[in-house]
């Protein structure tokens, strides 16, 4: 469905974790939307290219080095600006799959201050910026893992459980201004780096994740999903989309063709 172009004080979009998959994708679709894109990701080499990829499809977009769970840097690049129209919270990423007695503290703390700190800083750091735009949307996106759990996850499940309640403490907290505040959890997605990141780069653990799944969720999915939450009316906000493969009906349960 087409939309208007985003108002001129609304017109920034940062996208935190751009430099692959649902944060890459979603960056790509905010741009066709009209929004003028601020890409940030530690990895620079892969947000400029693909900030050049945009600019030279006639776009407009931006790449920024950041760590978000670095708050001084954050403040920093807040700085930089007078007015956002969106934020979209996509840093962050599971570590393993040990049980309980055996995860990595390390780990869990990677997760915790990437998927939940991360966004709590970005957020804290950015919101007044949303607010004076008089449109703002911040987007936090979760997981499915935030809203249930399996065994082998719960490092990461209650890292997404923290940003889901992160989410919806926020809403509460700024309800009568003028940010909405919108969570997506996606299930499985089948993306180059999430399962390989997680696993250490174990491609046959990987490959099991998605293993006899004809079809998983794509970056693309997620992100047209997120452009399509950002870009309601402004009196309308997605409090809580959650989006699953056909094949995935829980998070335990996951049909596999032999």
């Amino acid at each position: 469905m087409a939309t208007a172009a985003p108002p001129a004080a609304s017109r920034i979009a940062v996208v935190t974790g751009a430099s692959s998959g649902i944060g890459a994708a979603t960056a790509r679709q905010l741009a066709r939307a009209g929004y003028r894109v601020v890409l940030t990701a530690r990895r620079k080499d892969r947000i400029e290219a693909l900030a050049e990829e945009l600019n030279t499809a006639g776009h407009s977009a931006a790449a920024y080095q950041l760590d978000v769970t670095d708050r001084a840097a954050v403040d920093e690049f807040a700085s930089a600006f007078r007015t956002i129209g969106v934020l979209v919270n996509n840093a962050g990423g599971a570590l393993g799959a040990d049980p309980v007695a055996s995860g990595d503290p390390a780990d869990w703390r990677t997760m915790y201050e990437t998927n939940v700190l991360g966004t709590l800083n970005v957020t804290q750091a950015l919101l007044p910026k949303l607010e004076a735009s008089g449109d703002g949307v911040v987007v936090v996106v979760s997981s499915t893992a935030g809203h249930g759990t399996y065994e082998g996850g719960a490092g990461y499940v209650a890292a997404k459980h923290g940003a889901h309640v992160l989410a919806e403490t926020l809403r509460l907290e700024i309800v009568g201004k003028p940010v909405r505040v919108v969570e997506i959890a996606p299930g499985m997605v089948k993306t180059e780096e999430f399962a390989l990141t997680r696993f250490g780069g174990d491609t046959d653990r990987a490959a099991k994740v998605y293993e006899g799944v004809a079809e998983p969720l794509t970056a693309d999915d997620v992100a047209e999903t997120i452009a399509w939450a950002v870009t309601r009316p402004s009196h309308v906000n997605v409090d809580l989309l959650v989006l699953r493969p056909r094949a995935q009906a829980s998070n335990t349960k996951v049909h596999r063709e032999s």
